[in-house]
């Protein structure tokens, strides 16, 4: 009984607003449209910057009430896991919603285990972006068309072939700046912050609020939904 008088105001508002008054409904309607205006859109909206260290790629509302710090290295595997078959959508979800700022922390250390010098040119290529405003978009492009750990394929050719996926990214500035590998600075600074802050955990890793993800629940990187459930437990 106590069940169904719970459902009958509520079956009444979905079927529009029958127990309120027309003010009610027209002010209603006004906050759902004001609390929609109050999300991103697409991660073309979301705001970009890089952090006052110089380190880490920021994403998101600088307001956010929830910090999630993500290690990635671009030519892993694992991450790209995370990436495209994993929870990176409960992520992207909830900083949309404004719930999370999402801040990049670009590791290259598989470079030096593998060969080769994708990592940076990738973590290069992905601050050029962020200076045109288009780092969430292209990060996305360049997980969907991963070349394998091995093959070292992120070169110029490829990174700037993905980039023209990007409505707007390419011209003289980021072209240069990927073939003449301007930010190698960044890419530095960004494997230092890597390699002290999580450099025994691998890739990806996790903090929140500054705090790791323990290596016992990791797996909620992994499956859809866990993630969400795991950040709404630390809200």
């Amino acid at each position: 009984m106590r069940r169904r008088a719970w459902l009958v105001p509520v079956a009444l508002a979905m079927l529009g607003l029958s127990v309120s008054g027309c003010g009610d409904a027209w002010e209603a309607a006004r906050r759902e449209s004001a609390a929609a205006r109050s999300v991103y859109a697409s991660a073309d909206e979301l705001p970009e910057k890089l952090s006052e260290d110089g380190t880490t790629i920021v994403v998101g509302d600088p307001r956010a009430p929830m910090v999630v710090r993500l290690y990635e290295d671009m030519r892993c595997p694992v991450c790209e896991e995370f990436e495209l078959r994993g929870s990176s959508t409960d992520l992207r979800a909830l900083t949309l919603k404004r719930k999370v700022r999402t801040e990049y922390v670009l590791a290259s250390f598989l470079d030096d285990r593998m060969g080769g010098n994708g990592s940076k040119k990738a973590a290069n290529a992905l601050r050029a972006a962020l200076a045109q405003g288009k780092f969430a978009q292209y990060h996305a492009v360049l997980f969907e068309n991963q070349p394998e750990e091995a093959v070292d394929g992120y070169n110029d050719e490829f990174l700037l072939r993905m980039a023209s996926q990007v409505p707007g990214l390419r011209g003289p500035a980021f072209d240069s700046s990927v073939k003449e590998m301007k930010y190698a600075a960044f890419v530095t600074a960004s494997q230092k912050s890597y390699h002290a802050s999580a450099g025994n955990r691998g890739t990806p890793s996790m903090d929140v609020n500054c705090r790791p993800v323990p290596d016992d629940v990791r797996g909620v990187l992994f499956v859809r939904g866990l993630l969400k459930i795991y950040l709404d437990s630390k809200s």
